[in-house]
């Protein structure tokens, strides 16, 4: 799946994960390839992105939104 976290005027990750991990008032959560539609508000958290031979790419945020569509996830960042 294609991911990209990013703020306002930063690009913090674009590229192919495995998986993504973050956080929302439910808990925490995993987006795997092919998940379903879905949005959300994310709290604090760390979000990690997983990559095959790569290192996972971790960071802390303090407030966001994910768009999860046709595995595309976006990560939107209030910094």
């Amino acid at each position: 799946m294609e991911v990209k976290v990013a703020a306002p005027f930063k690009v913090y990750f674009s590229g192919s994960a495995n998986s993504l991990s973050a956080e929302n008032e439910t808990g925490p959560f995993d987006i795997l390839p092919h998940h379903k539609n879905f949005m959300t508000l994310l709290k604090p958290c760390s979000i990690k992105v997983r990559r095959d031979g790569k290192p996972d790419f971790i960071l802390e945020i303090t407030r966001g939104l994910i768009h999860v569509r046709n595995n595309k996830v976006t990560v939107f960042l209030d910094v």
